[in-house]
């Protein structure tokens, strides 16, 4: 069995060493500039993760991974000129670093990379399906983000529909296609898809909460990025259903506020959030979902001693403080 950081190593490599062309420059270089720049490698390592279950050469199915992390990165580009970020992992955004064009034909460079990528991989139809499942089903819950902007009676269960598409979808197919790849059978590659579909709902709830209640020493981003943005995050979905007629007509008026000082803004919201302990609801959610993934992993018919290394992927991934 391979370890976490051994898996970690094979991606990156591989990231490393994909030769895209010289020219035109302007559409590869930031292709390999956001492949670069970091990233946990999350899809990849679950992919080879999975598959090492039931099989050694894991380095057999390396294609099929880095295809997911090509797609992955893919829909950063366009995410963040979406949302007009200016940071990604702590560099500027291709569209900053370059411009909005460049992100877009680069992303979609990225898209059909990926799709090649997977192809030049071990064959199978069963694998090749899920795959498109997955990034479909990323974008239409891109696009549920994008309805959300516009709406201030966002459900909870609304929310978790979006971020389990948009999110936590794409780290379910990754272990789901690693079990394929591996010949698990349909219960085992169920459970795989459980497993890591409630984990990224968890690993997405915490986002939510680290960008109000993170360490700011640790935090690549400035905190209250989401208050900023009037991001419909669970925290403030929860909050606008639990606040009080005073507190709503507060949150209300923040985000109505185009022009507000950011900083002032953060500092009032997160008062809210801290009277409605919205912090401790919102932990109570990430703790519900991921025991809910574990359950699913304790049903995977493989020796103990093999789930050992996603049980310590998972525990990694959740207990991470930025």
């Amino acid at each position: 069995m391979f370890n976490i950081d051994q898996l970690i190593d094979i991606v990156n490599k591989k990231v490393e060493n994909i030769q895209y062309p010289a020219e035109p420059q302007r559409l590869y270089e930031p292709i390999r500039y956001i492949l670069s720049i970091g990233g946990k490698r999350i899809r990849p390592v679950l992919m080879l993760m999975a598959y090492n279950l039931y099989k050694d050469d894991v380095e057999s199915i390396i294609n099929n991974a880095v295809a997911l992390e090509t797609y992955h990165n893919f829909t950063l580009l366009h995410d963040d000129l979406m949302d007009n970020s200016d940071v990604r992992r702590g560099n500027p955004c291709v569209h900053k670093k370059w411009d909005a064009n460049t992100a877009i034909l680069s992303g979609d460079t990225m898209l059909i990379l990926a799709y090649k990528l997977f192809n030049a991989g071990v064959k199978n139809e069963k694998a090749l399906a899920d795959f498109i499942e997955a990034t479909l089903g990323v974008c239409e819950g891109q696009q549920y983000d994008m309805d959300f902007e516009t709406r201030n009676d966002v459900t909870e269960s609304e929310y978790m529909e979006m971020i389990r598409q948009k999110t936590s979808l794409l780290l379910g197919y990754a272990l789901k296609i690693g079990g394929v790849l591996a010949g698990a059978d349909e219960e085992d590659a169920r459970n795989l898809y459980e497993f890591g579909e409630k984990m990224g709902l968890a690993f997405q709830l915490q986002d939510d909460l680290l960008d109000v209640y993170g360490d700011p020493k640790l935090f690549k981003k400035k905190l209250g990025g989401d208050i900023v943005e009037n991001k419909k995050t669970f925290l403030l979905i929860n909050a606008l259903q639990l606040a009080n007629k005073d507190q709503k007509e507060e949150l209300v008026q923040w985000i109505a506020d185009k022009n507000a000082n950011p900083d002032k803004k953060i500092a009032a919201v997160t008062h809210i959030y801290n009277s409605l302990q919205i912090d401790r609801l919102t932990q109570c959610k990430i703790e519900e979902m991921f025991s809910l993934s574990l359950k699913s992993l304790d049903k995977i018919k493989v020796d103990e001693e093999k789930k050992q290394e996603l049980r310590a992927f998972a525990n990694r991934l959740l207990g991470r403080k930025y």
